[in-house]
């Protein structure tokens, strides 16, 4: 019976630490990518502020414009939310306050700042497209 040799790290060849199939750095990315991604950040905004994040987490590195264009939409998508909060909080006051009365015309407030939501992500997708820096009118810029 022949014994079969024992294989150990000492036994095994030096290997490259680089060569073990860990992925190197991401191309950057084609100008027009670049824009493209940096408008779907924008657009995405309709949807809330996760594509906006994912754009700008998987694509910062990547691409100037959409660096700068997707945390600019973040950052817009960020301060609605807050605004969504404080109208839920300010309606909420409201309702207790008026004892219900309040609570028919407060969907007002929500409604216009979706409405404006989905308009300035819109006009920055317009411009984000054609190659042009948008900046929102009010915004809370959080990531820099």
């Amino acid at each position: 019976m022949t014994e079969r040799p024992v294989v150990t790290d000492s036994n095994l060849p030096p290997q490259d630490p680089g060569s073990q199939g860990a992925p190197g750095p991401a191309a950057p990315l084609p100008h027009e990518q670049d824009v493209q991604w940096a408008s779907f950040a924008h657009l995405g905004g309709i949807l809330g502020f996760l594509p906006s994040l994912i754009i700008w987490l998987v694509f910062k590195d990547r691409g100037a414009f959409t660096n700068t264009e997707a945390k600019e939409a973040l950052n817009f998508q960020i301060t609605a939310v807050f605004a969504y909060v404080a109208i839920f909080i300010v309606n909420a006051i409201l309702t207790a306050v008026t004892f219900g009365i309040w609570g028919f015309i407060g969907w007002i407030l929500p409604l216009a700042l979706w409405v404006a939501v989905i308009v300035f992500s819109v006009l920055g997708f317009m411009q984000a497209k054609d190659g042009n820096h948008y900046r929102y009118p009010f915004a809370i810029r959080l990531i820099k």
